[in-house]
C-alpha cells in the first residue's frame, strides 16, 4: 500500500500521534523515572469515589508493561489505518472522551469487583465500533464483517474469558469487561454523531 493511501492529513492523524506520544512518555516515566506517577494517575475505584475523578481519564495512558504498551498502541494505530479517513480533530477527541468515559464509568457501576485499571483495550473497542458504523454507512462491505466480528469477540470473551496468553503477556487479567463498556460506549457515541450530521446537512438544506 502506497503512503499516499493512509489518512496523514493533519486532521487524520494529529490526535492519534498525540495519543501515541502521551501514553510512551508517561511508559518511560512510570517505568523508568517515577513510579509514583502510577499512584496518581491509576483508575483506583476507592479513590474516584474519594473525588479523585481525573482517574476515570487518566487511567487510560498507564500500561502494565512494555508488551501492553506495544499491543494497544499497535492496535491504536490499526484502527487508524482502516478508518482514519473518517476521523477529524474534533469527532475522534470527541469519540476517545468518550469511550474512555463510559468505560471507567461502567466498571465503577457495573464491575465494583475490579479495583485498579489502566490501559487503551476499552477506548479502542469503542473506537473500533465506530469505524465499523462509519464504514457500513459508506457502503464498505467490510464494515459489516467488521461489526459483526468486534461484537462476536466481546461476546465469546464474555462467556469464556480473555486469552490467558495475552494476560500472561501484559502480566495482569484482562479486564474483558473493559472492552464491552468501550464498545458500547463507541456505539452510543456513533448513533448522536450520525443523528447531529444528518441533522446538520438538513438544517443546511
Amino acid at each position: 500500500m502506497k503512503l499516499s493511501a493512509f489518512p496523514i492529513a493533519r486532521q487524520h492523524s494529529l490526535i492519534i500521534l498525540m495519543i501515541t506520544l502521551l501514553s510512551i512518555v508517561v511508559f518511560v516515566v512510570e517505568h523508568f523515572i517515577a513510579n509514583s506517577i502510577t499512584d496518581l494517575l491509576v483508575y483506583q475505584r476507592q479513590l474516584i469515589t474519594q473525588g479523585e475523578v481525573w482517574r476515570l481519564l487518566t487511567g487510560h495512558f498507564l500500561h502494565t508493561n512494555g508488551f501492553h504498551l506495544l499491543l494497544n498502541l499497535a492496535a491504536l494505530l490499526m484502527l487508524w489505518a482502516l478508518h482514519g479517513h473518517f476521523y477529524s480533530i474534533k469527532n475522534y477527541c470527541a469519540l476517545f472522551l468518550f469511550c474512555a468515559l463510559a468505560t471507567s464509568v461502567g466498571i465503577f457501576y457495573f464491575n465494583p469487583s475490579l479495583i485498579q485499571y489502566v490501559g487503551l483495550s476499552g477506548v479502542l473497542h469503542g473506537i473500533f465500533v465506530f469505524g465499523a458504523t462509519m464504514d457500513i454507512i459508506a457502503k464498505d462491505k467490510t464494515g459489516i464483517l467488521l461489526f459483526i466480528g468486534v461484537w462476536f469477540k466481546i461476546a465469546h470473551e464474555q462467556v469464556y474469558g480473555a486469552s490467558t496468553d495475552v494476560s500472561d503477556l501484559i502480566e495482569a487479567s484482562v479486564a474483558v469487561d473493559a472492552h464491552l463498556w468501550g464498545a458500547i460506549g463507541g456505539l452510543v457515541f456513533t448513533v448522536i454523531y450520525i443523528t447531529l450530521l444528518r441533522n446538520t446537512k438538513q438544517t443546511v438544506v
